[in-house]
């Protein structure tokens, strides 16, 4: 594998990968890495509705293999690495990666981001014996079991339904009294059977033996506790951007996301952000996908000046 590019991408999402198209098509040397999977946190999505062009939905795991695919297609090479820091030297981008050091003229960081977890006493020392992050991946291991999902939003509605598939009861705890989730998924959960809610309610321990067994909870109006008996616990409150090596070489808002400009453009000239670990970002596949175009394409012109 070559070591020069003309341009280096962080981060194997939406973003990034829509990133690599534009750019490979731009006939631009261009390098992807990625530590995880291709596709990033969209690979866990069972179905996305709301990507244009998919009338019945689309798998995210197969959305994102089919994003790998085109741009492969048009040259680009993709590298199975973390990122171990980033330096500057004149011009040119230095990447150090878990597998070699390589370097480019423009860096479009696309990084996106990790689960945000519950910091609860039994969260640790339960993960992967009850504790998940991830209902698609986890969830048939709980077939006739009683689970919890702790959160309000999109993606933890989605995931309460698709547990629905396996578990005899898919108990929702949110802090709120109603749901961050859009009004389609409001409504699909309230009318679920297996579906049940606490509200104003949040998790302070997490109990168990060798795994599982309950959560402790808090009413966060009342103060009361209580006690829920369940096997599982899946968790979906939220995500932090993966920028933690940026810093002191970006400039970040105060939840450590990157901040640009609307052509991706951050503080230093040839370096770019895209998709969720970019300040103010939708979250979603199509806005990250839309931030990658954008960031390739400002990093072309970038690197007309150097021709």
């Amino acid at each position: 594998m070559a070591r020069d590019y003309d341009v280096i991408i962080v981060g194997g999402g939406p973003a990034g990968l829509t990133a690599g198209i534009y750019a490979a098509r731009a006939r631009l040397r261009t390098l992807l890495v990625e530590r995880g999977v291709i596709g990033g946190q969209i690979a866990n999505a069972e179905l996305v509705e709301n990507f244009p062009g998919f009338p019945d939905g689309i798998s995210g795991f197969e959305l994102g293999q089919l994003m790998e695919k085109q741009a492969i297609k048009y040259g680009l090479e993709i590298l199975a690495a973390g990122i171990v820091g980033i330096e500057l030297d004149r011009h040119d981008k230095v990447v150090t990666t878990t597998e070699g050091v390589f370097q480019a003229r423009a860096l479009i960081i696309a990084g996106g981001s990790e689960h945000r977890k519950l910091g609860v006493p039994g969260e640790e020392e339960f993960l992967g014996k009850g504790v998940s992050y991830c209902a698609t991946c986890d969830g048939a291991f709980f077939s006739d079991q009683a689970v919890a999902m702790v959160g309000g939003g999109d993606a933890a509605i989605t995931e309460a339904h698709f547990l629905t598939r396996f578990a005899s009861r898919v108990t929702v705890i949110h802090r709120r009294d109603q749901l961050r989730a859009g009004a389609l998924l409001r409504e699909r959960a309230a009318a679920n059977p297996k579906i049940d809610f606490l509200w104003n309610s949040v998790v302070e321990a997490i109990i168990g033996d060798s795994e599982v067994n309950a959560l402790q909870l808090r009413n966060v109006k009342t103060g009361v506790r209580s006690t829920l008996d369940v096997s599982g616990i899946f968790v979906s409150i939220g995500q932090h951007p993966n920028t933690e090596y940026l810093r002191g070489l970006l400039s970040l808002d105060e939840n450590g996301q990157v901040i640009t400009n609307d052509r991706m453009e951050t503080q230093i000239p040839g370096i770019f952000a895209a998709g969720d670990i970019r300040h103010n970002s939708a979250r979603q596949a199509i806005t990250a996908a839309g931030d990658g175009a954008t960031a390739a394409i400002s990093a072309e012109r970038y690197l007309s000046r150097f021709r």
